[in-house]
């Protein structure tokens, strides 16, 4: 089983991709990462991978569906956690102004302290980031904070978001024509 989904390595698409190989296909599966979905997607239908796992909360999941309607067809949902969240600062900066984050964690908190928001892709670019110095504080893995207690400092913890995935692939399932299917049925 090859599953596509969205990079980089260390991301929750990644962390919820090899849980899923794990319970579905172990020791079988590979994970293709991409930059973008629209490359997933497009590999899906070039037969390059056998499925794309995407997050119902990314800000493309809406665009995926319906720009690959009638082509990638849902075959599989599921529930899972992320990697437990913060916010965290610079260890050397009090009272963050700036703050970066992956769009779908926007109301995951309030931010009204923060003067500027700024976008990244994911949160594994908001650690980045936020290691390079780039801003003052961001939402990303609580981990990122642990493997760097010099320079970091957690603001607040927000732990892991449940968020629903999805599965897709090149052919629909039996009867999802117009009835509510469930994979528990």
């Amino acid at each position: 089983m090859r599953i596509a989904t969205l990079g980089p390595a260390g991301s929750n698409h990644e962390l919820v991709a090899n849980r899923y190989l794990h319970r579905h296909a172990p020791q079988q599966g590979d994970i293709m990462l991409y930059a973008a979905f629209e490359d997933a997607f497009e590999a899906l239908l070039a037969n390059s991978v056998d499925y794309v796992l995407q997050c119902s909360a990314h800000p493309e999941h809406g665009h995926c569906v319906g720009r690959y309607m009638h082509r990638a067809f849902p075959v599989d949902a599921f529930i899972a956690g992320s990697k437990p969240l913060a916010i965290i600062a610079q260890a050397g900066v009090d009272t963050p102004k700036t703050l970066a984050l992956q769009p779908a964690t926007r109301f995951y908190t309030d931010l009204s302290q923060y003067e500027a928001l700024i976008e990244k892709p994911s949160i594994v670019n908001v650690s980045q980031g936020l290691l390079n110095g780039e801003y003052d504080a961001g939402i990303c893995a609580l981990e990122v904070q642990a493997q760097n207690p010099q320079q970091l400092r957690v603001v607040k913890e927000l732990g892991p978001a449940l968020d629903t995935w999805v599965v897709f692939g090149r052919a629909p399932l039996p009867h999802t024509d117009s009835r509510v299917y469930s994979a528990n049925q």
